[in-house]
């Protein structure tokens, strides 16, 4: 029974990214994400934040040689089928990540380029963004920054869907493979996200707006879901589009619940689905 049970194994997702200590965004808005779409989910812990609802208090790096020997450990051990990579604070912290891809020879990596959170307090030295283009861009399958962290990245204000396009395309100059640009800052009743892939194909995605006050964590949710969506065998387009549906179902979930005093969680949980299984793959890890 046992030999029968090892035939197979879990999709399994690691998130590379930092801590909230109020569990609405980061690690653990991954984990829960993962878990709710039948993936099996792995950490490499980049910082950590002391934060609620109504901000960050405080931002403690891991040293560089930790999260180096947490993906090393998870890798070399289990593996993972795609890797969300989420908050990274610092020149060094980039580096180590963009060699731990090179070195394991990492797929279906999902790049979040978190730089500032919801409330409005900076997650990334300025330094790093540089060498986060440089080091990550050309490494990563996807990139998914919002109109306020591709705007820090192209140098202008995006206020139109024009602006986002050729935004979306000014990223894939600067060297990202694909580029999903959010919409969601724009104002009106429409949610407008554009997908953009390495040929230059564009994907625009509309949905009406759900007001909610419960919308911590939303970015990191959708990028997980991305990832998740990969490593269960979906296409980009296919993982960008139901990952847009499950956060949209989270947010509605989750708007009449009250945490905290300021920007609450999704509801992740809304409708969990039961871990999934593969084939045991010939490359696993001994």
């Amino acid at each position: 029974m046992e030999h029968e049970a090892r035939r197979f194994e879990y999709h399994r997702v690691l998130s590379i990214a930092g801590s909230d200590s109020g569990g609405g965004a980061g690690i653990q808005a991954d984990l829960k994400t993962f878990a709710a779409l039948g993936c099996y989910g792995m950490t490499a812990i980049t910082a950590l934040t002391a934060q609620n609802t109504r901000g960050v208090r405080s931002i403690h790096g891991v040293p560089p040689s930790m999260l180096r020997d947490q993906i090393d450990a998870v890798i070399e051990d289990i593996g993972a089928h795609a890797v969300k990579i989420g908050m990274l604070h610092a020149p060094e912290t980039v580096a180590v990540v963009a060699e731990a891809i090179d070195r394991h020879r990492l797929r279906k990596v999902v790049l979040d380029p978190v730089m500032v959170a919801t409330s409005g307090a900076a997650l990334i030295e300025t330094p790093a963004i540089e060498t986060l283009v440089r080091e990550l861009f050309p490494r990563a399958d996807v990139i998914t920054p919002n109109l306020d962290e591709a705007a820090l990245l192209v140098g202008r204000p995006l206020r139109t869907l024009e602006d986002m396009e050729s935004a979306a395309l000014s990223l894939l100059a600067q060297g990202a493979r694909a580029v999903l640009l959010k919409g969601g800052h724009l104002p009106g009743e429409t949610v407008t996200d554009l997908l953009v892939s390495s040929a230059g194909r564009k994907y625009w995605m509309e949905a009406r707006r759900i007001h909610s006050a419960n919308t911590h964590g939303t970015g990191c949710t959708l990028s997980s879901a991305i990832a998740a969506y990969l490593a269960l065998g979906a296409s980009l387009p296919e993982a960008v589009r139901r990952a847009r549906n499950y956060v949209r179902q989270a947010l509605r979930a989750g708007a009449p619940a009250r945490t905290g005093a300021g920007s609450g969680p999704l509801d992740h949980g809304y409708s969990p689905k039961r871990m999934r299984l593969r084939p045991l793959a010939d490359d696993r890890p001994a």
